[in-house]
């Protein structure tokens, strides 16, 4: 009889963790889902303010993209704070820019909105953007890579002989774009 009660205990804690995993990917794939609003898409980028989206910007150290790109994984996964021209970013939902340091750089770094959760306007190539939020250094599959330089125009400086791509990327938690330059 005890065992019995045991099982069933067991059993009960089994379902009880894996119901709870469960929420948390359901949650999660929730929030990776989230799509942008027509606003979000077509929103003017002010030239005599920021365009605010994301987290508030200002607690990071600020880093210049350059000091970025000479030593990469001297600031992977530390909140920095840069600036810089957006000179390409998707045309589909506004979910990743390509930051250079300068309107005519020929480095960009891929920014990211975190989980997805926010989004810039279509038209942002061209204005300034402070971003804040980590960089990181990681390889695209082949799959992601067509799919960025297919659908949203990406452009990589190389590809591994596989078709993946190892690339600097920084995940912005918050960003604000300016139509004029500085």
């Amino acid at each position: 009889m005890f065992d019995h009660i045991k099982v069933m205990k067991k059993t009960f804690l089994i379902f009880s963790i894996l119901a709870a995993l469960s929420l948390g990917v359901f949650a999660q794939e929730s929030r990776e889902k989230a799509s942008p609003t027509e606003k979000d898409k077509i929103e003017a980028i002010p030239a005599d303010s920021y365009l605010k989206r994301g987290a508030t910007i200002g607690a990071a150290k600020k880093v210049s993209l350059a000091k970025v790109f000479n030593d990469p994984s001297k600031y992977a996964g530390q909140p920095m704070l840069v600036e810089g021209v957006i000179v390409r970013s998707c045309k589909m939902e506004g979910c990743w820019a390509e930051l250079a340091a300068e309107k005519d750089g020929k480095r960009s770094v891929r920014v990211k909105m975190k989980d997805h959760a926010f989004f810039i306007p279509l038209n942002s190539a061209g204005s300034f953007a402070r971003a804040e939020g980590t960089f990181s250094v990681k390889t695209l599959s082949k799959a992601e890579v067509d799919h960025l330089v297919n659908e949203d125009g990406a452009k990589f400086e190389s590809r591994n002989p596989d078709g993946s791509v190892t690339e600097l990327s920084f995940v912005a938690t918050g960003i604000e774009l300016k139509r004029e330059l500085r």
